[in-house]
């Protein structure tokens, strides 16, 4: 049973299995009452039924007479992220997910997902890892541990708990591990999907191995990233600019050991700063991209994100910048891996 559907029960059904539903779901006590197409009718919860005995109604009563008719509801593929920001603030712990016949495709449990993003998602695994060799001898380095599990594996379920379904794992070095360890990806209730390469296509160029996406929006990442992101943030910042594509990044510092002279274009001194720190941001692997894009891209040739992001300067496309504020570690020598293997005692990912 698809862990969606412990939350349905058929109007046809009694009072009796209700109160059993009920309790086996316990604190997510819940029941949305269908029909045997799962068209959603109302739901039902222990208050309800509460309720209904003391309005005299008894177990010979169908289980339509107990129920709320007019349920909270969110469209599959319409995610708004006001509404749903909504219903957590109004404390409505889950809500059933309709197509347009109205029938459950699914269910949100705020306990499992924070959000639900209209989003598809490549993560790029096909690397070959040199510089951490031996250890990516005989495994490919998205699935080298840090901590209890493999580094991709933290994007993963960071994804799937901002409600992203639909993820493309682009593989290539030793990459019938990462098809062994995650198989379709059902045991984490999302789905997953491979592009082989038959030769290298750059961090962008194998996206275009994807027949259809679901949305208009697709991130984009590294795999062998370990990183707190807000991926909501980034989306909702994405989307609040009105960009065409969005490049997180990275702080990075310079500090000048000496006394800093600017001069005009006479070589005359203007100011003077003692040891300044210079900022700057670095691009830190994790992109949204609107599917559009995907047309700038050449077909089976090696092609980079950075030509993309040029190619889309050129084209007078926007492209934004997010900071990240909080955790990434780009896990690429040994000094970064065993970084990591610290960090992770100390964050939460």
């Amino acid at each position: 049973m698809d862990s969606f559907e412990k939350h349905l029960i058929l109007k046809s059904q009694s009072v009796r299995d209700a109160l059993i539903h009920l309790d086996k779901l316990a604190s997510d006590a819940i029941l949305f009452v269908v029909d045997e197409n799962q068209t959603l009718f109302g739901s039902l919860t222990d208050g309800d039924l509460r309720r209904g005995f003391i309005r005299g109604l008894g177990f010979e009563n169908p289980i339509t007479d107990f129920i709320q008719p007019n349920p909270k509801f969110i469209y599959d593929k319409e995610f708004n992220q006001d509404r749903l920001k909504e219903f957590k603030d109004n404390l409505i712990k889950i809500i059933p997910i309709l197509n347009k016949a109205n029938q459950i495709v699914d269910v949100l449990n705020f306990r499992f997902k924070s959000t639900l993003l209209p989003l598809d998602a490549v993560l790029m695994a096909g690397g070959e890892g040199k510089r951490l060799r031996p250890l990516t001898e005989n495994t490919p380095k998205p699935l080298l541990k840090v901590g209890d599990k493999p580094i991709i594996e933290y994007n993963i379920d960071r994804l799937a708990n901002v409600g992203i379904k639909n993820i493309y794992l682009s593989i290539n070095y030793l990459g019938h591990q990462l098809e062994a360890y995650f198989g379709d990806g059902c045991s984490k209730n999302i789905k997953i999907d491979y592009l082989r390469e038959n030769k290298p296509l750059g961090t962008i160029g194998s996206v275009l191995l994807i027949n259809e996406f679901q949305y208009e929006d697709i991130l984009v990442m590294n795999s062998d990233l370990l990183t707190n992101i807000d991926f909501a943030d980034l989306y909702k910042t994405f989307k609040d600019s009105n960009a065409d594509m969005i490049v997180a990044a990275t702080s990075y510092h310079v500090d000048v050991p000496y006394a800093v002279l600017e001069t005009d274009e006479n070589q005359c001194v203007k100011t003077l700063k003692e040891k300044p720190r210079y900022t700057y941001f670095s691009n830190a692997g994790i992109y949204i991209i609107k599917k559009k894009l995907l047309s700038m891209i050449p077909v089976d040739e090696f092609y980079d994100i950075t030509d993309l992001m040029e190619k889309v300067i050129q084209m007078d496309q926007k492209i934004v910048t997010y900071p990240i504020n909080g955790y990434w570690l780009d896990i690429g020598k040994h000094e970064d891996f065993n970084k990591a293997q610290e960090d992770i005692k100390h964050i939460k990912l």
